[in-house]
């Protein structure tokens, strides 16, 4: 299930990695053991400096996002978790645009139910 959902959503940060989960996100991702994944890293980290793979580490943190906590079973909840992802506040106006047509609806609901026209007593007395 991880694996399908993986493939078809992109690269994520792991929640159940060391240091926020760069590494196994990726070996993830790539479907490559996490292991030799942070070995590499390692490798780059001692023979390359410090500071470049410590500056590009903390930019994959600051890109990559988190991975879902629940897997995403269809497209749209994929496209909402992304939205989420990049912007919270776009999908709070989208989640308010949801409820606001829905809210509507109900209110259209009621407007028909409690109309003068919609009489429950004479629809119920011609059908005794």
């Amino acid at each position: 299930m991880r694996t399908a959902m993986r493939n078809r959503t992109g690269l994520y940060r792991s929640r159940h990695g060391v240091i926020c989960g760069v590494c196994r996100g990726v070996a993830e991702y790539l479907d490559f053991s996490v292991f030799w994944t942070r070995m590499i890293a390692v490798a780059l980290f001692i023979f390359t400096g410090i500071w470049p793979i410590v500056g590009i580490y903390l930019l994959a943190m600051l890109v990559m996002k988190p991975e879902p906590l629940v897997p995403l079973e269809t497209d749209d909840e994929a496209e909402f978790y992304n939205s989420f992802a990049h912007s919270r506040s776009m999908a709070r106006q989208r989640l308010k645009h949801i409820y606001d047509k829905i809210d509507r609806r109900v209110q259209r609901m009621e407007h028909a139910v409690t109309a003068r026209e919609y009489d429950w007593d004479q629809r119920l007395n011609r059908n005794l």
